[in-house]
């Protein structure tokens, strides 16, 4: 495990240099506001080739608010490069999250199964843009095997990654629906507001998967073509039962007597929250109302697991082998806590539901068609969710309850989340209110 350094005048000068190009990154946390941005401490690295000097800057990111500690590694090299920044010395700083000086550096002190990372070529790579809140680079030729991808963590956190932790162990349960971890690499850090030292994982890489589809993309095609999703539905459903059912063998379960009024209460907040965001919810009052206590009727709540958190169909791979899940990481600027809290599996299960709709309105399908598409996918993908899951003690209505509980507590957060970023796509989690709580 790396040991992070009290910085140098010589780090800070670097971040002074590249500091006015971080805010403008897609992976900059501090958005619409100024941020005080220092070097915490340093993680120098080194190039088995030597070509670079490399170092990982742990950057803090104060606001009037708050703060985050970021992850920054970068590369020197001598003379010029117009991909890069001058140092005014005749050197030039780079960005290295895809630099292969320090792809080098890291895969040569990162772990992996069985105490060394897997053997991963580095002679191709590639960066994948979008929108993310992490940095990510696909390693290795196209149509080469072997190829991996690796995630590097932006926003660090103390404590187990998500984005390691649960794919091990889904691995080591059988369950063949994640890429298999290859290498990660963690380091020791004080603690941005403590000082406190802890660890934490400063990124992780996994097999890439040749040949597969973003399921969110491949769904909006068919649902544009009046193409059926069904098929693709049942079995994505079969894998999330077969990943809860390996989720519960991996990591403990709690059972939760309370849990009828939690969630009661919890969807009451949530609609409390929504109509404090935006006045579009406020026909659904009754609806919610009426839902809650149908809940709080309920006699029980199945114990709660470890679950993906975050599901939908932007986070699932259809490959040549079928569906594959992603990204267990969760919302990354949350505590760590309550991204490994227990939960309702139920939860994942609403979170694709809420994506059919999503994919139709996307996807540009339009009136009877398209309440059509979305009602196959959504009966499908519960009916294979029932098929491969264990008997359970709830009442079939009980589970439907629960199903649609949760789906209509998705459905308030999506209607902020539009209201706040995307106004022209609200008419989307509204049609689900008006199904919902209508």
């Amino acid at each position: 495990m790396l040991t992070a350094q009290t910085p140098t005048p010589a780090d800070q000068r670097l971040l002074a240099t590249i500091a006015a190009d971080l805010p403008g990154r897609r992976w900059f946390p501090v958005k619409g506001a100024s941020a005080d941005l220092t070097v915490h401490a340093v993680i120098p690295l080194v190039d088995p080739q030597g070509a670079a000097d490399v170092r990982v800057l742990l950057v803090a990111a104060r606001t009037s608010g708050a703060g985050s500690l970021l992850q920054v590694p970068l590369v020197v090299v001598t003379g010029d490069d117009e991909a890069g920044t001058p140092l005014g010395d005749g050197r030039t700083v780079l960005d290295g999250a895809a630099h292969p000086a320090f792809l080098r550096a890291w895969f040569a002190v990162a772990d992996g199964p069985g105490g060394a990372p897997a053997h991963v070529d580095l002679t191709h790579v590639q960066a994948i843009t979008g929108e993310q809140s992490n940095s990510s680079v696909v390693l290795g030729a196209p149509d080469a095997p072997g190829r991996a991808i690796l995630k590097v963590v932006r926003t660090l956190q103390h404590g187990e990654n998500p984005d390691v932790e649960v794919p091990r162990a889904l691995v080591e349960q059988g369950y063949t629906g994640v890429p298999a971890p290859l290498a990660w690499l963690r380091a020791r850090w004080p603690d941005v507001a403590t000082g406190e030292v802890g660890a934490g994982y400063l990124g992780v890489a996994a097999a890439f998967v040749a040949g597969a589809r973003d399921g969110f993309e491949l769904a909006c095609e068919l649902a544009g073509s009046g193409s059926p999703f069904a098929a693709h539905a049942h079995a994505l459903g079969e894998a999330t039962a077969r990943m809860h059912a390996a989720l519960a063998s991996a990591f403990p379960t709690v059972a939760d007597p309370d849990g009828p009024d939690r969630l009661a209460r919890a969807l009451l907040d949530r609609y409390a929250w929504a109509r404090a965001a935006t006045s579009a919810v406020e026909p659904y009052h009754a609806g919610v109302v009426r839902t809650a206590d149908e809940v709080r009727a309920l006699r029980s709540t199945p114990p709660r697991q470890r679950v993906h958190g975050d599901l939908h169909l932007g986070q699932v791979l259809h490959g040549p082998h079928g569906w594959l899940v992603l990204d267990f990481e969760g919302e990354p600027l949350a505590p760590l806590e309550a991204r490994t809290r227990p939960d309702l599996a139920v939860r994942d299960v609403a979170g694709l539901l809420r994506s059919f709709d999503y994919a139709a309105a996307v996807g540009g399908a339009t009136g009877d068609a398209a309440q059509r598409w979305v009602t196959a996918a959504r009966e499908a993908l519960l009916a294979g969710y029932a098929q491969a899951s264990p008997p359970s003690s709830l009442e079939p209505g009980d589970a439907a309850l629960l199903t649609r509980a949760l789906e209509l507590d998705k459905t308030l957060y999506e209607a902020v989340y539009e209201a706040r970023n995307r106004p022209t796509w609200l008419p989307i989690p509204l049609a689900g209110l008006d199904r919902l709580a209508g």
